[in-house]
């Protein structure tokens, strides 16, 4: 059909205008685009033809992904599995989408579309996206067994967290990684075929709560561990010992950690009142933030000097592996005097058959001297003893001397002239006490024999007097009393009773 020749002027005469009617009289004459069509898609709408990729293993890490097809424009969104990731446009052919790790924590299939805005053309067709068990390619699926520690006090400081899985195999490859609620931690080997080591930020345990640990193996197979729990505690974990300052201000409790793991030491004041504690802050760690197989963990014992000026904390290290270089530690602090907080003063590490495996600590009344009861096993048991930098409460070891079977404890009389140890033994079997005199100018320790106690004691205290000596025997569930020579410190058994 061909236009009017009357319409020509009314053409003329609107370009000279502006042109914009000039189009409305192209476009009845069969040419031109409406108006309400300008800047439009021409096409149908959005077609999706390939993703990349296509697949993932469920419990993996967050990724983008690459949708190629046509018609995308500057707000086109993608849809992934019901969720709206963050989209990016590159050109009208493809667009990128960050898909976070929580979108593909399970198993399952999942419908990706892209969608034009209005007044666009629509949603396209989908395309599957498979997030499968893992498995199936060179790289296994993991699994884990153990965490060490598996617990910590809130607030503490970061630390490294040992992931252990069953013995003998792992399925840890190259590139696996713990993850601590999802999200990948920096991670290396322990130097066994079954350990990982991750690095776990103070802001992971700032609150009190629990977290889930996996460890991811990359593909191709790999996949996702199972998950065990970490806890992070609002107070002691395990508590085990607790020492009071000498003017009765202050309270510090050794916490073994979740199982024997880790090692800190809680800070309370006390209620002059009501003897109320009331914690000073986050427990200090006495471990240094190390790895589990190190010198710091299964804290035992703490003591603090009789001017109330240093504090000290034994650590046994691994007791399943003794000399393996974890031979346990001691942890030296000084005590703020106005608000009983501590601060590290450095640790002494166990270096077996010297320091190793330590169990118990005592300072003796000068403040001068410091003893430690050593339990490691396949070594000579012995008694490490230190002499204290009265200026930084720093030990300078003097040698040591040996002691019984498996000695859990130690103590000495308040005058300063006697020391003594409790040997556990073993299980089921009767103990013994070791006797020592101390020397007033050196403070080494010289053996005066040996008492028999009764089953597997564990714990020694003497009298206030210098008197009597009692010891906690846990297998036959008693105490035994002895007397004090006070010339030569030799002890007598005066009786046990039942507890």
């Amino acid at each position: 059909m061909e236009c009017a020749v009357k319409s020509e002027p009314v053409l003329v005469r609107k370009l000279a205008v502006g042109g914009i009617v000039s189009l409305l009289l192209l476009a009845g004459c069969g040419g031109g685009t409406s108006p309400s069509s300008i800047n439009q898609p021409t096409s149908s709408g959005p077609t999706i033809t390939t993703i990349s990729p296509n697949s993932t293993v469920a419990g993996g890490a967050a990724f983008t992904l690459t949708i190629n097809g046509t018609n995308f424009v500057a707000a086109s969104t993608v849809n992934f599995g019901g969720s709206a990731p963050a989209t990016t446009f590159v050109n009208s052919t493809q667009l990128t989408a960050a898909i976070p790790a929580a979108s593909i924590a399970s198993t399952g299939t999942l419908a990706v579309t892209v969608t034009n805005p209005a007044p666009g053309r629509g949603t396209s067709k989908a395309i599957n996206f498979t997030i499968t068990s893992g498995g199936g390619g060179p790289n296994p699926i993991p699994t884990i067994q153990v965490l060490f520690p598996n617990s910590i006090p809130a607030g503490e400081q970061s630390f490294q967290l040992e992931v252990v899985a069953p013995y003998p195999g792992s399925n840890f490859v190259t590139g696996s990684v713990v993850r601590w609620n999802g999200s990948d931690r920096p991670t290396i080997s322990n130097g066994s075929v079954n350990g990982l080591i991750a690095q776990i930020s103070a802001s992971d345990i700032a609150a009190a709560g629990t977290a889930a640990v996996t460890v991811f193996n990359p593909g191709p197979g790999g996949g996702s561990s199972n998950a065990l729990t970490f806890t992070i505690t609002t107070g002691s974990v395990d508590p085990q010992s607790i020492a009071l300052d000498p003017t009765g201000k202050f309270a510090y409790v050794m916490d073994g950690g979740s199982d024997g793991n880790g090692g800190y030491v809680s800070m309370y004041t006390i209620n002059p009142t009501t003897g109320a504690l009331a914690s000073i802050g986050p427990p200090m760690s006495t471990y240094g933030y190390g790895v589990y197989y190190g010198s710091g963990v299964n804290a035992g014992s703490v003591a603090v000097d009789p001017f109330g000026k240093f504090a000290y904390v034994t650590n046994s290290g691994d007791v399943y592996d003794y000399g393996d270089g974890a031979d346990g530690s001691v942890a030296m602090y000084a005590i703020n005097a106005t608000t009983g907080a501590l601060t590290s003063a450095g640790t002494i590490n166990g270096n077996c058959p010297g320091l190793c495996l330590p169990s118990s600590v005592v300072v003796d009344p000068s403040g001068r001297l410091a003893y430690v009861a050593n339990g490691g096993g396949g070594v000579p048991y012995n008694v490490a003893m230190y002499t204290i930098n009265s200026t930084t409460g720093a030990l300078t070891s003097i040698g040591t001397i040996a002691a019984g079977t498996d000695p859990l404890s130690v103590a000495v009389d308040p005058a300063g002239k006697f020391a003594y140890v409790a040997n556990w033994t073993g299980y089921d079997s009767d103990g013994s006490v070791s006797m020592y005199t101390i020397d007033a100018t050196t403070g080494g320790l010289t053996p005066i024999g040996t008492i028999a106690t009764e089953v597997s004691p564990t714990s020694i205290a003497i009298h206030p007097s210098g008197k009597f000596a009692y010891v906690t025997n846990s297998g036959s569930n008693s105490v035994s009393m002895y007397s004090i020579d006070s010339a030569t410190g030799t002890l007598t058994l005066i009786g046990t009773i039942g507890t």
